[in-house]
């Protein structure tokens, strides 16, 4: 139940990634940017309304295939004033605001829900987990003193709030460039920052190995499913033949209420298949007049829509196109680069290939051809 009433949440990405060489933020993790992975994690959230979401231009571009209803702002010079920015496009009905790093891709949605209850609760709670290794402070080399690692927290992020506490903080000390979180600005204001203990799986990505843990956690809750998906068409003079989503040039062309792209259709059925999801004549019926000669094309990007729901990545796609002619050999390549495009994968992930049908039957005599493919996917559970 959400007890912290309207809650937004500013997720700040507009870090540089100097140790990992590139922006950390938006590295492949799982098939897809990190950032992504962060956002759905807050979208599962119950507790969270309003997602704002700190990042340069071209991150916010790549967000948007993924999702609609995100709200932007640009990031600042520091963590602080990128924070002041996100803060700025917040709904005024946000009671508590959680702030959460973009790079901690791994934050479990319970987790920010019970932040931002302990936060409407008590006024300030930021996630954090013990510290496992002893700590010591060191002057030029030498131990100088070793702490009580039973008093130590290694706090994580979200850091939630309730809103006029996180303002006034900024207000008061927003300009203090040394602040590594928004809690040490809260503590100046004499506000407890209670701790909502995390777990260790909540990790920033900030070095390489930070990117190879949390693909092994990733991996431990992917499972692999393969779809099967099949079309036939029949061949009508003076139609485009397109396949795999390019023109190819011919006499005939596939005759159907779409454009006849047989193995783009035969590849979205086996996605769907690999997803449980049904088929493509329940998403595009060919009785709806509205969208007869739609392109495959857009058939597909439906198709991927879906599977970004479903959390999931294509991992193989596989297309036997059965076709007495024209010969597919010479397109092999063009049709490979252009599902690739299509499905948003790379190349190395496609196979298309071709059989003729040895004149026999009306494939064989060139009046129809069909298409079988397999479909590979990766599906998520929830993290």
């Amino acid at each position: 139940m959400n007890q912290s009433g309207f809650s937004s949440a500013v997720i700040v990405a507009g870090g540089s990634g100097k140790r990992m060489g590139r922006p950390k933020q938006m590295l492949p993790l799982g098939g897809k940017p990190a950032l992504v992975h962060t956002v759905e994690a807050f979208k599962k959230a119950a507790a969270v309304q309003q997602i704002v979401v700190v990042t340069p231009l071209e991150n916010q571009e790549i967000l948007k295939r993924y999702f609609s209803d995100l709200v932007f702002a640009e990031p600042g010079q520091t963590r602080l004033e990128s924070v002041q920015n996100g803060f700025a496009k917040t709904s005024v009905q946000a009671k508590t605001i959680a702030v959460h790093d973009g790079a901690r891709p791994l934050v479990k949605p319970e987790a920010v829900n019970e932040c931002l209850q302990e936060a409407a609760r008590c006024g300030a709670a930021v996630l954090a987990v013990p510290v496992k290794d002893t700590v010591k402070i060191v002057n030029n080399g030498v131990v100088a003193n070793t702490l009580d690692r039973s008093q130590l927290w290694a706090a994580q992020t979200p850091q939630c709030y309730r809103r006029e506490i996180l303002a006034e903080a900024l207000e008061k000390f927003g300009s203090e460039k040394e602040a590594t979180d928004e809690s040490q600005l809260v503590e100046k204001l004499g506000v407890k920052v209670h701790i909502v203990p995390s777990d260790y799986t909540n990790n920033k990505i900030t070095t390489p190995e930070d990117l190879v843990f949390a693909e092994a956690i990733l991996e431990e809750k992917t499972v692999s499913r393969t779809g099967f998906g099949f079309d036939l068409h029949r061949l009508e003079p003076g139609r485009k033949l397109y396949v795999g989503g390019i023109e190819i040039p011919h006499t005939k062309g596939f005759l159907g209420h779409s454009d006849g792209d047989l193995v783009l259709h035969a590849l979205c059925d086996a996605v769907l298949g690999a997803l449980c999801a049904g088929e493509i004549g329940i998403l595009f019926p060919p009785t709806d007049d509205s969208i007869k000669g739609i392109s495959s094309v857009t058939i597909a990007k439906k198709v991927l829509e879906i599977v970004r729901a479903h959390h999931a990545q294509i991992d193989h796609l596989d297309a036997t196109i059965i076709i007495q002619e024209p010969k597919m050999k010479p397109h092999y390549e063009s049709v490979r680069k252009s599902l690739a495009e299509v499905f948003e994968v790379p190349i190395e992930t496609i196979s298309f290939k071709s059989k003729s049908h040895e004149h026999v039957g009306e494939i064989g005599k060139g009046e129809a051809a069909m298409c079988q493919a397999l479909a590979t996917l990766k599906i998520r559970s929830s993290l």
